[in-house]
């Protein structure tokens, strides 16, 4: 009879925001290995039951997402499977803990949509983002908080360049809000994703008042978000991702303030939410 598989070894568990990004040493595959499935638990025990696995794949890593903006702690084991259904010891237990989010420490000034890896609450969604987005929004969105209604008044699908069915030009976001005083921190951009294109995510340049302050690049994805509008769905092929920076403060104002995005580079980026937020230095 031959032996079972062979458990994984060096696991390790990294947090970053909103995701623990776990990796391992792949055992060999004799016998032939036809996946590793992935225990997890928010206790330290973690039961090796059909219920605590969250995910299988044949590859020496996996990330756990959709966590949400607080800092989260997760256990998890992981068990090697043969092509023959025979399961290996667990690995050692290991200990992962996402990062908090801004939207978590600071004060929202402006928001749009829920933190929450859906984009259904914002226009167009989930799927009608490329047939409709010219006839929509010709000019991009331009939304005041407040005011304006994210159902109806920012598209959940942001085009670039490279998207033909968008004109093949660049599109501009435009988020305006008051604030009262002007700030002396440097306030949060929080910029969450439930998915982009996978090869052509793109970059994008950041405005306050009109004045470019910096560009970021976004992560790619599974290219669709343009179709599906919930990452929590179990079995999503959706990726999130996100973009959390300060802006310089010396660039707001005491009254009317606005912070653009505009998609310079790559195909489209898929909106979970967006807010500026008052921080502490």
């Amino acid at each position: 009879m031959s032996r079972p598989p062979m458990p994984v070894t060096r696991i390790a568990a990294q947090g970053r925001l909103g995701a623990i990004d776990l990796s391992w040493k792949l055992p060999g595959w004799d016998p032939l290995v036809d996946h590793f499935a992935i225990h997890m638990s928010k206790d330290p025990e973690v039961e090796l039951t059909p219920e605590t696995i969250i995910g299988k794949t044949v590859y020496g890593r996996f990330t756990h997402d959709t966590l949400g903006p607080r800092a989260e702690t997760r256990h998890y084991r992981i068990v090697t499977v043969d092509a023959a259904g025979r399961r290996s010891r667990p690995s050692r237990l290991v200990r992962g803990v996402s990062t908090e989010s801004m939207t978590m420490r600071g004060r929202a000034v402006a928001q749009v949509g829920a933190f929450d890896s859906k984009s259904l609450e914002l226009a167009l969604a989930p799927d009608r983002g490329q047939p409709d987005y010219l006839d929509t929004f010709p000019d991009g969105v331009d939304f005041r908080y407040g005011q304006s209604d994210p159902a109806t008044d920012w598209c959940y699908l942001h085009p670039g360049p490279r998207d033909r069915w968008a004109g093949n030009r660049a599109h501009t976001f435009r988020l305006r809000f008051d604030m009262s005083p002007a700030p002396t921190a440097d306030p949060g951009l929080a910029i969450w994703l439930v998915d982009t294109h996978a090869t052509l995510a793109g970059t994008a340049t950041l405005a306050v008042n009109g004045v470019e302050v910096t560009d970021v690049e976004f992560a790619g994805g599974a290219t669709r978000g343009s179709l599906e509008g919930d990452a929590t769905v179990p079995g999503t092929a959706l990726v999130p991702s996100f973009v959390e920076l300060r802006l310089p403060a010396e660039r707001f104002v005491a009254g009317a303030n606005s912070v653009d995005i505009t998609k310079t580079t790559g195909s489209w980026h898929a909106y979970d939410a967006v807010g500026v937020f008052a921080l502490e230095r």
